[in-house]
């Protein structure tokens, strides 16, 4: 089924009157709501009157806010005004000081105890049953790449088996070629070389790709396809391929490799990958969607092009989908640690055990240090178009980037490029890059991703389905066939946070199942997998 546009394209937004939105009772400062803003001299319903004109999603100050003193959004100092900032007045960046960062000493920990919420009971979706017990949402064949030299044979290898063998296997969505910038030229050795190369590995046994590994090398690559997939790593998917050399056997790895004597000239190297490719589609075509419960949804969330109304509309509506899924007994994962290290108190108190505590700040403290030697802090996070969008530092941001995770119970922590293994909600650790979150979100397992937005991004991926979630009616209404759920509704005051957080809820639902496609599916926009690799490279 096709997607349905998020707000149809003709639908103007009708003239309002002025609109501010107020996060937090003791909130001093709240953002002007109205498409294109508002002008200075506009009357708010409080009778308070606009200094400045003040752009939409950005703060005016509703009280006179002295030099040093503390400007509160969402019930926290999200700066200090650097110099007296009178009522009416429109308050940007350039006004306040930024707090320092939150020690990670002396945090509360596993001290929110909600009571547990009723089981979330009845809710299916149609996926993929695959051997290792994970379930995919769709049914691709993934070719992995030991290195980078052997991703323009791979390509050319794939447009082939698109035009030419994927008619042949209707059951089979796509062939994609895991392309990335690692393999060689690296410190293949170093400590940190373990985060891109389980990464890789990790993405190869993504659910989606139904247990058959496929990997093109070059041969003298430093990371060889054995270290990559050593065995015992993936799993046998037809047993017969291993009856004549006994039951205990391990899976061998499929491996196409460029250099071998064999290959005389390019179309030998193309005609092998086609070889192998067909023994693959033809045990991923003989597979068929079933019922399985929603507790087998693996859901990343994420946020990108965010701006003010990001913590006001879609990842609160994002959050209470979080509950929802925890509820259903599904796996979600937040991350993007610079994102949420301004509120890392909020997350150690959230965990259900002291060890969860202790795991997450072991890596914002790894992730502090990784800042550090390359002479950056936080506040490098923060973009133009952010700013432009109303947030004012990466402590405003992170109060609306955490709201996505819900109220759940943190159950579980992974470091970058691990493997999920158990249910509930767990924090990712991650790089706030859109491309690099995405990215450690598939290798962790996930089959399939919601990303908010409120500058507007084309955002995609090719291995798992992406629904994006607008901030904004505006944005929904001119982007309308690459926005699949519009909570600018939130804002406009037409739906609640719930009502779009089971809209979203019901819409996972149809995506996992394939009932639906997401807008980035419909047009195959699908960005490539950027590695995050803190080794050296030499």
């Amino acid at each position: 089924m096709p997607p349905t546009p998020a707000t149809p394209p003709s639908e103007a937004a009708p003239l309002r009157p002025p609109l501010t939105i107020k996060m937090q009772a003791r909130d001093n400062v709240a953002i002007v709501a109205n498409d294109g803003g508002l002008p200075a001299g506009t009357v708010l319903a409080d009778g308070l009157a606009l200094r400045d004109r003040v752009p939409q999603g950005h703060k005016v100050a509703l009280a006179d806010i002295a030099a040093g003193s503390p400007v509160l959004r969402y019930g926290i100092p999200i700066g200090h005004a650097v110099s007296d900032i009178p009522a009416g007045s429109w308050v940007h960046e350039r006004l306040l000081k930024m707090p320092d960062a939150r020690g990670l000493e002396g945090l509360p920990v596993a001290t929110v105890r909600p009571a547990a919420p009723a089981p979330l009971d009845g809710h299916t979706f149609e996926g993929y049953r695959n051997a290792d017990g994970s379930v995919g949402t769709r049914n691709i064949l993934a070719i992995t790449q030991t290195v980078q030299c052997v991703a323009g044979v791979t390509d050319f290898a794939v447009q082939r088996i698109r035009a030419e063998l994927l008619p042949k296997y209707p059951h089979v969505d796509d062939v994609v070629a895991l392309e990335h910038s690692y393999g060689c030229g690296v410190a293949i050795d170093a400590p940190d070389a373990v985060v891109p190369i389980r990464t890789l590995r990790n993405i190869s046994l993504n659910p989606n790709f139904g247990g058959e590994v496929m990997v093109v090398s070059l041969g003298c690559e430093k990371l060889q396809p054995e270290r990559l997939l050593p065995p015992g790593s993936f799993s046998i998917v037809d047993e017969r391929s291993v009856a004549d050399v006994g039951a205990d056997a391990e899976a061998a790895l499929d491996v196409v490799c460029l250099q071998d004597d064999a290959h005389v000239g390019f179309m030998s190297m193309v005609e092998s990958i086609l070889r192998q490719a067909e023994t693959h589609l033809a045990r991923l075509n003989a597979r068929r969607r079933e019922t399985v419960p929603a507790s087998e949804l693996v859901v990343g969330v994420q946020c990108g092009g965010s701006d003010a109304f990001s913590g006001v509309t879609a990842n609160p509506a994002v959050g209470f989908c979080t509950d929802l899924l925890v509820r259903a007994g599904a796996s979600v994962m937040f991350s993007e640690t610079t994102e949420v290290r301004d509120g890392i108190d909020q997350l150690t108190a959230r965990a259900s055990t002291p060890e969860v505590a202790e795991a997450m700040i072991r890596e914002m403290a790894w992730y502090d240090a990784y800042l550090q030697r390359g002479r950056v802090d936080r506040s490098a996070n923060t973009t133009p178009g952010n700013k432009k969008g109303g947030l004012s530092n990466i402590v405003e941001k992170a109060m609306g980037s955490i709201v996505k995770s819900g109220s759940a119970p943190i159950t579980g922590v992974l470091a970058p490029g691990e493997k999920l293994q158990s249910r509930g909600l767990t924090y990712a650790a991650t790089p706030a890059s859109d491309f690099i979150c995405g990215t450690l979100q598939t290798a962790a397992g996930m089959n399939l991703h919601v990303f908010t937005t409120g500058r507007g991004t084309p955002y995609g991926l090719a291995a798992v389905p992406v629904i994006k979630v607008a901030t904004r009616s505006d944005l929904a209404r001119r982007w309308h066939d690459l926005m699949d759920v519009n909570a600018g509704t939130i804002a406009d005051g037409t739906a609640t946070i719930e009502q779009v957080g089971w809209e979203l809820f019901h819409l996972m639902l149809d995506v996992a199942s394939g009932r639906r496609k997401t807008w980035a599916e419909h047009w195959k926009l699908h960005n490539a997998l950027v590695l995050f690799n803190p080794a050296p490279v030499t």
